[in-house]
C-alpha cells in the first residue's frame, strides 16, 4: 500500500491525533536540525553561484574547461548521495554520518577560501580541484541524511501533522539559504577589492564557509536531545547482494527460470526479488532523464557565462551576471502553488495534463524551448561582437590628441596613407599583412618635422598609434570583450607623463603608463582627475565596452575625446528572464513530478532507493556535458544551446513513447492497473503532487 506523509482524512482519526500530539510537545531537536539546514544550503549555493566566474577571471580557465569542472563537481555532489546513505543506514548511523561528513565539508570550503588568496602562493588550480572534490563529497554525503534524521525525531503516527510542518520549515530553510545565499555572494564578490584585486572570491567563498562551520556547531550543540536510531542496513546494499547473487546463479545453473532474478529467491525470498522487479520497471524510465538535467544545470555556468556578455544596468542598479540564478529559486516558491492549485485544476478541467508521466513529458519540452530561446539570445549577443583581427590581416588604430595639428601618416606596405584630423582618430581594419615584418611609419605635419619610427609588425594583432609632436607611440591594441564583463579604458595622454585618475561615488581607476589599457571596476559615469586636480571633464564606461580616452592639456583648460574602441553590451540581461521562466515551469512539471512518480510507484521497502536513483539522473546529466564540453564540437555558444535543444527534443520524445508504453502500479491493492497512461485517475496525480511539494527529501536541493 503507498505511504504519504499527509494527515489521515478521517476526521475521527484525525482529532485523534491531535489529542496525541497536544500531549507531545514539538521536538526541540529540530530546530538545530533546520538551522544546521539552512547555514549549509548558505554554503553550497553561495560558493556554486559565484564558482564558474572564480574559474574563469581568476584561474584563467577557458569558458569550455571551466564548465568541465563546474558540472564535474556537481556530478560528484549527486553521486556520492548513494554512498552516503549506504554508510548511515548500515555502519555510522545519520547523526555520525552527517557531523563526520560535514567536517570533510568544511574543510573543502576552507581549502576553497586559503588557495584563493594570492599572497599565499597555494597552487591555485591544483587546490580548487581538491577543495572542490572535498566538498562535493560532503554535500552528497549528508544529502539524504539531513531530512531522514529529522524525521527520525518525530513519533509516528502520533506525531504526523507536526512531521508535516517540521517538513514545510525544512524546505522554507533549503530555500532561504539559497535565495540569500545565491544574492549575496556575488556582491561580495565583486563590491569588495581584496588582496591587490578589483574583486574579492576569498570573501565570497569565506562567508559560506563560516556559515559551514557554523552549522557543525549548531548540529553538535543539540546532541542531547536528538533521538538517535542505530543503523539497520541499507536496502541498496540489499539490492546489490540480490542482484549479483541473481546473475551469478543464472550464469550457473541451467535451469530455466521465468525472470532472471527468479534465481535469487532461494537466497533473498520472494518478496525482495518482487520488489526489485517492480522497481526495475520504474527504472528503465530514468534513462532518458539525465539530458534534462544536463539543460537545467547550466543555469550556474552556460547561462551565466553568457548574462557576462549582456548589459546589466537598471538605472539605479546594475545587476551582476551570477545574480540571475536567484530567479529560479524565487520563481520556484512562486510557481509550486500556482501550479498546485491553479494550473494544474484547469487543465484537468479539460483533460489535460492529469497524468504524473504527462507532466513530465511536458516538463522535457520547457526545458527545450528554453534552451532554444537561449540560443537566440546568444546569437543577438555574438552579433554585436566586435570584427577581431584574422590570420592575415591586422588592425590599426590612429590617434592624433594635437591641437589644431592634422597628421598625415604614411607606412611602405600596400601604400598605406592616413591623414588624421586634430583631436581625430581613424581606424582601419583588414589590413592584409600574411606574415611579421618590420614596417617604417612616416609622419608628417605642419606644426612638427617629419620623423620616421620603423616597428614590427605581426599578422591577426591589432595596433594603436598615439602621435604627439616629433614622436609617436605604438603598442598592441586588444578590442575583444573583457572576459568579466567589465569596460577597459586606454589613456592617451598627449603630454604622456601625467597621473590621471577616473573617479566615480563607488571606484577609482588609475594609470600612469598612459597606453596600458585598464580594466574599470564598475560601469558608470567618471570625472577626470590629472596630477590630483579635477579637470571638470566626465566619460560614462558601460559594460564590455573598450574606450580609449585622448587628453590633451591646453593652458587650464583640458581637452578630452573619449572613443568607443569595442561598442559595450547591448542586449540586456533581463531578457534573459523569460528562459528562466520557462526552464523553472519545466522543473516544476519535470523535477517534482519524478520524484512523486518515483514515490508512488515503488514498493514500500524501495522507495528510499527510488529517491536516491532519482537524484543520480542529475550526476548523469552532469556527465553528459562534461563529455560535450570536452569534445569542444562548436566555437559558438549559440550552437552549443542548438545542441542541447536538439537533444532534448530527441530524448523527451523518446521518453514520451517509453512513457505511453508504461503500466501504472497500483500499490494499495497490489495489481498492476491494464489502463495504459491516459485512463489514470487524477485522484491518485493529486495525492503524490501533494506528497512531493510537502516533504523536501523528494525534492531536488
Amino acid at each position: 500500500m503507498m505511504e504519504t506523509n499527509e494527515p489521515k482524512t478521517d476526521p475521527a482519526n484525525n482529532e485523534y491525533h491531535e489529542d496525541l500530539e497536544k500531549k507531545r510537545s514539538y521536538p526541540k531537536s529540530v530546530f538545530f536540525i533546520v538551522s544546521n539546514e539552512f547555514c549549509e544550503r548558505f554554503n553550497y549555493y553561495g560558493m556554486r553561484t559565484v564558482l564558474i566566474l572564480y574559474l574563469t577571471n581568476i584561474l584563467f580557465y577557458s569558458d569550455a574547461d571551466a564548465k568541465i569542472i563546474y558540472h564535474s563537481f556537481n556530478m560528484f555532489c549527486y553521486f556520492f548521495p548513494i554512498f552516503g546513505a549506504i554508510i548511515s543506514d548500515s555502519y555510522l548511523g545519520k547523526f555520525n554520518t552527517i557531523f563526520y561528513v560535514s567536517m570533510i565539508y568544511a574543510c573543502g570550503s576552507v581549502l576553497l577560501t586559503l588557495s584563493a588568496i594570492d599572497p599565499l602562493g597555494i597552487p591555485q588550480k591544483a587546490f580548487t580541484v581538491i577543495s572542490l572534490l572535498l566538498m562535493a563529497i560532503g554535500a552528497g554525503g549528508i544529502k539524504p541524511c539531513v531530512s531522514a534524521f529529522g524525521g527520525d525525531q518525530f513519533m509516528l503516527p502520533q506525531q504526523e501533522l507536526q512531521l508535516a510542518t517540521f517538513f514545510s520549515l525544512f524546505y522554507f530553510s533549503i530555500n532561504a539559504g539559497s535565495l540569500i545565499s545565491t544574492f549575496l555572494t556575488p556582491v561580495l564578490r565583486n563590491d569588495v577589492h581584496c588582496f591587490g584585486n578589483d574583486s574579492c572570491f576569498p570573501l565570497a567563498f569565506a562567508v559560506p564557509g563560516v556559515l559551514m562551520i557554523i552549522s557543525i556547531v549548531i548540529f553538535a550543540l543539540g546532541r542531547p536531545l536528538y533521538k538517535i536510531k542505530k543503523p539497520q542496513g541499507n536496502v541498496i546494499v540489499d539490492v546489490g547482494k540480490c542482484i549479483s547473487h541473481a546473475i551469478v546463479r543464472k550464469i550457473k545453473s541451467d535451469e530455466k527460470r521465468d525472470h532472471w532474478l527468479d534465481y535469487a529467491e532461494e537466497q533473498y525470498g520472494s518478496q525482495l526479488v518482487s520488489d526489485i522487479k517492480a522497481t526495475l520497471h520504474v527504472l528503465v524510465l530514468y534513462i532518458p532523464l539525465p539530458i534534462f538535467w544536463a539543460l537545467y544545470d547550466q543555469q550556474g555556468s552556460g547561462w551565466t557565462l553568457q548574462a557576462v556578455r549582456m548589459d546589466g544596468d537598471i538605472g539605479f542598479y546594475t545587476i551582476l551576471p551570477d545574480q540571475m540564478q536567484v530567479v529560479n529559486p524565487l520563481l520556484i516558491l512562486a510557481f509550486i502553488p500556482i501550479f498546485t492549485y491553479w494550473v494544474y485544476p484547469l487543465l484537468a478541467k479539460v483533460n489535460l495534463l492529469k497524468v504524473s508521466l504527462h507532466r513530465m513529458i511536458c516538463g522535457g519540452f520547457l526545458a527545450a524551448v528554453a534552451f532554444a530561446i537561449t540560443a537566440l539570445i546568444s546569437i543577438a549577443i555574438e552579433n554585436s561582437d566586435p570584427i577581431l583581427p584574422s590570420s592575415g590581416n591586422i588592425q590599426l588604430r590612429l590617434y592624433n590628441p594635437n591641437l589644431d595639428c592634422p597628421v598625415t601618416v604614411t607606412a611602405d606596405f600596400n601604400n598605406f596613407t592616413s591623414k588624421v584630423e586634430s583631436n581625430d582618430y581613424r581606424i582601419y581594419r583588414g589590413i592584409e599583412l600574411p606574415e611579421s615584418k618590420n614596417i617604417t611609419f612616416n609622419f608628417e605635419s605642419s606644426c612638427f618635422e617629419p620623423f620616421s619610427q620603423v616597428h614590427q609588425l605581426d599578422p591577426a594583432k591589432a595596433y594603436g598609434i598615439l602621435t604627439r609632436k616629433g614622436s609617436a607611440e605604438i603598442y598592441k591594441d586588444d578590442v575583444a570583450k573583457n572576459k568579466k564583463g567589465n569596460a577597459v579604458v586606454r589613456t592617451l595622454d598627449f603630454a604622456g607623463d601625467q597621473t590621471v585618475k577616473y573617479v566615480n561615488s563607488k571606484e577609482s581607476t588609475i594609470t600612469k603608463n598612459t597606453t596600458t589599457a585598464v580594466e574599470v571596476p564598475s560601469p558608470g559615469k567618471y570625472s577626470i582627475e590629472i596630477n590630483g586636480k579635477p579637470t571638470g571633464k566626465f566619460v560614462v564606461f558601460k559594460l564590455g565596452g573598450v574606450y580609449a580616452v585622448m587628453i590633451k592639456q591646453n593652458g587650464s583648460d583640458v581637452i578630452t575625446n573619449s572613443i568607443i574602441v569595442t561598442e559595450p553590451n547591448s542586449v540586456h540581461i533581463l531578457w534573459l528572464l523569460p528562459q528562466y521562466f520557462i526552464i523553472t515551469a519545466g522543473e516544476i512539471m519535470f523535477s517534482i513530478t519524478g520524484l512523486e512518480f518515483s514515490y508512488s510507484q515503488a514498493p514500500v521497502t524501495m522507495k528510499s532507493l527510488l529517491q536516491a536513483c532519482f537524484l543520480l539522473t542529475t550526476a548523469f546529466g552532469n556527465l553528459i556535458i562534461v563529455v560535450i564540453e570536452s569534445i569542444k564540437i562548436f566555437d559558438k555558444q549559440s550552437n552549443d544551446f542548438f545542441l542541447y535543444t536538439g537533444l532534448m527534443v530527441i530524448d523527451i520524445v523518446i521518453f514520451a513513447f517509453m512513457a505511453m508504453r508504461y503500466k501504472y502500479v497500483n500499490f494499495e491493492d497490489s495489481d498492476v492497473s491494464e489502463e495504459t497512461i491516459p485512463e489514470i485517475e487524477d485522484e491518485k496525480s493529486e495525492k503524490k503532487e501533494k506528497n512531493g511539494i510537502e516533504n523536501p527529501s523528494f525534492v531536488k536541493t
